[in-house]
Formats: C-alpha cells, structure tokens, sequence
C-alpha cells in the first residue's frame, strides 16, 4: 500500500476506482464470468423435471453464499472532513488530519 501510495496519486487512484465502477476487473469478476458459463452449460444438461428451477452463477462460485451479508449501503456523512477522514481510514489506514 505504501508503494503505491508513492508511485500514485490520490487524483489518479480516485481515476482508477470510477473506472472500477463502470468496468469492473479482476479475479471476482473472473470468478462471475466462469460461474455465469458454468451455469449456462449446466442449465443447457439440467432435466426441468428434477430441477426445475435453474441455475444461477452463483451456484458454481465458492466464495458466493446465500447466508452472507448483502453489501453495505455506502457511508455518507454531513461533515466533508469528517467524509474525508473516513476515506483516509478506510482506504489507506491512515489517521485523521
């Protein structure tokens, strides 16, 4: 975290988060792209008479279970220095200014 905190900037990392945003990447997307064709070739061989309800991509993501939390609705507080030290915190750990 530190290196990239010096090789980056705030500007730029803030760049790379909306670019998440609208093209999600990386290995938990991966992970939804082989779950949805996994679900796809099952639901293509599933028999709608012993399994009628077909199946999800979730099904085939380990790491995706039902009993988990939903996300979180995001923090949003009235005070913006109080908005930013959250930030800070949350994504570099460091302490309030």
């Amino acid at each position: 975290m530190r290196q990239a905190q010096l090789e980056i900037s705030s500007a730029e990392f803030t760049e790379w988060m909306a670019f998440y945003e609208l093209e999600p990447f990386g290995d938990m997307i991966a992970d939804l792209r082989h779950g949805t064709a996994a679900a796809l070739l099952a639901n293509i061989n599933r028999d709608s008479k012993s399994r009628p309800e077909p199946y999800l991509a979730e099904d085939f993501i380990s790491w995706r279970r039902e009993d988990q939390p939903a996300e979180e609705d995001p923090v949003l507080l009235e005070d913006p220095v109080a908005q930013s030290n959250l930030l800070r915190a949350a994504l570099f750990g460091l302490p309030p200014k």
